[in-house]
């Protein structure tokens, strides 16, 4: 939801922009989906220098509410969690934690920290730092209360320190200084990369402490410190942590660059005064010729400045499985069929914005067999499909008339327009109507809504992150009342799976089994759209938006 608005929440594009630096632009990007890194040309990276790079008001700059982009680029340069993502090698990689192991039911996860790591102030990371960071998350009590403890639902002891029942994580054990254990309520092989979200990140003992001043003056175990306090509505100053544990940042530090919009960061971007920035609409051609496009469009090196590289987020229609019409699984398929998805893109985005064919965007996973069935523009077959339940009449209407529901600003009011029209073709009348995104989401979760408008960032870079939430039936993501009995044990079975790639195997097929059935209608997959200044010589912006400072450099 995972590439995201400055101020949205992963999992829903939270305050409803499709993504701010995107949608607010309606720029396009290019339809690569590599997401290998670029080689250095050089051996010796260059030292020094500070980047300034633009981001909106974070929420949180503490790991325990980090929920939105803006403040995951903060936290990631400032602490460093049990795991991290390698894009190029697709696997998890040791940070905080050197090894770990899953036992045989994917229900005990163990984890093993690097000996010496430190935080920024000289306190020795260990379990006891995690298991104290999660515990914050968990807890109720916390000002405010974190809006991200669905991360550790799965551990034995969340629910507990929800509802006030106990005061600790059953399920977070320091077994000693360096050693880990977390037990689950289910199986869930893919824990791991739950552990690589920057809200997992260890803490001090002076989170709890001094929990105010941790709020605006955190102290990590990462490549970057703090310099100063951040205040709200200010910009954020990071320098490089010269005891660091791994390998020094080659920068000397950044200087994050908080502004409210991102045309007035675009503006900045043109004045000089910004390294890093969205590109404001109209202007993606003018800026790949004057900059030149990253190759794989994630890394930015000189002469190939512009990133459009494919994101792990996708922009969809939830259809309301519980309503008489909607729960006619031939109606779902004709509506599919009917939505011109490239004319939205060639429209918006200069056709450089992907039609989706399925829920799970390619960054994460390309499977040429993937596809949905009626994930495609096929006018006749949609006819044809609503002809055996709702004949047209001699003008071409059928009786059939639906809500469309979206929230305003953003753009999406054209872009339901665009689909209002392709279903209006098919003899579909469509009553669209909007609201603010807090009402919205209330109107969201009404049985009488038919068509809603939704998108999905990635929390982690993984098929369940798009299959459970958005379809298991008692999640509170499934936003489609979708519930099959045969697609929640699928989706329990697959994530029992210790093996990567029969793990990989079951999720593919019970996304098929849900392409079958059409609960969501997926109709694009975003991309990146950022320019980046020519005093940079190296930055690397991954599928998930979250820049990597650490080999990072400036001319």
């Amino acid at each position: 939801m995972k590439g995201r608005c400055c101020h949205m929440n992963r999992r829903v594009f939270v305050k409803g922009g499709l993504v701010a630096s995107a949608l607010a632009t309606l720029a396009g990007c290019a339809r690569t989906m590599t997401v290998e890194v670029q080689q250095k040309e050089d051996a010796e990276p260059r030292i020094g220098g500070k980047m300034k790079f633009y981001i909106g008001n974070p929420v949180a700059i503490d790991p325990y509410n980090a929920q939105e982009s803006s403040g995951y680029q903060v936290v990631r340069a400032l602490f460093d969690c049990l795991v991290g993502y390698d894009w190029q090698a697709r696997k998890l990689v040791g940070k905080a934690a050197e090894a770990w192991e899953t036992n045989d039911d994917a229900t005990v996860h163990t984890f093993h920290l690097k000996p010496d790591a430190t935080f920024h102030n000289g306190e020795a990371v260990t379990a006891a730092s995690f298991k104290r960071a999660w515990e914050r998350i968990c807890d109720p009590a916390m000002k405010p209360r974190s809006a991200i403890s669905y991360h550790l639902d799965p551990v034995q002891g969340a629910a507990q320190m929800a509802d006030g029942s106990a005061t600790s994580l059953s399920g977070v054990e320091a077994v000693d200084e360096l050693t880990l254990r977390v037990t689950l309520v289910h199986p869930m092989a893919d824990f791991a990369y739950v552990c690589a979200h920057p809200a997992l990140a260890p803490v001090p003992q002076a989170a709890l402490d001094d929990p105010q001043r941790f709020l605006v003056a955190p102290i990590g175990n990462g490549p970057f410190q703090m310099d100063g306090e951040w205040m709200a509505d200010q910009g954020i100053r990071v320098t490089r942590f010269e005891d660091y544990e791994g390998s020094p940042a080659h920068l000397d530090g950044v200087d994050f660059v908080v502004l409210e919009r991102p045309g007035t960061a675009f503006t900045e971007f043109t004045e000089g005064h910004v390294d890093f920035t969205p590109i404001a609409r109209g202007r993606i051609g003018e800026l790949k010729s004057h900059y030149g496009l990253s190759k794989d469009g994630y890394t930015a090196t000189p002469g190939q400045q512009v990133l459009t590289g494919s994101k792990c987020s996708v922009y969809y229609l939830a259809v309301n499985c519980n309503d008489k019409i909607m729960r006619d699984v031939v109606v779902r398929r004709a509506i599919s069929l009917a939505i011109d998805r490239q004319r939205i893109c060639d429209s918006f985005f200069d056709g450089t914005y992907l039609p989706a064919d399925r829920i799970i965007p390619l960054s994460i996973d390309g499977d040429v067999n993937g596809v949905w069935e009626y994930s495609r523009y096929d006018v006749d077959e949609a006819k044809s499909l609503l002809d055996k339940a709702y004949p047209a009449a001699d003008d071409g209407k059928r009786g059939l008339k639906l809500s469309l529901l979206f929230n305003s600003g953003g753009g999406h009011e054209d872009i339901m327009n665009y689909v209002a029209e392709d279903l209006e073709k098919v003899g579909i009348e469509v009553e669209p109507s909007s609201f603010e995104y807090e009402a919205f989401l209330e109107a969201a979760k009404s049985d009488r809504c038919q068509l809603v408008r939704f998108g999905w960032v990635a929390d982690y870079p993984t098929m369940d992150n798009f299959l459970y939430p958005l379809f298991f039936s008692t999640s509170a993501d499934n936003h489609s009342n979708y519930a099959v009995d045969e697609v929640d044990e699928a989706l329990l079975a697959a994530r029992g799976i210790v093996d990567g790639v029969d793990r990989r195997l079951a999720y593919r097929d019970v996304s098929k089994r849900i392409g079958e059935d059409m609960p969501v209608i997926p109709l694009m997959f975003l991309s990146h759209n950022h320019v980046v200044s020519n005093r940079v010589a190296r930055l690397y912006y991954d599928p998930q938006g979250d820049a990597h400072f650490a080999d990072a450099e400036m001319k």
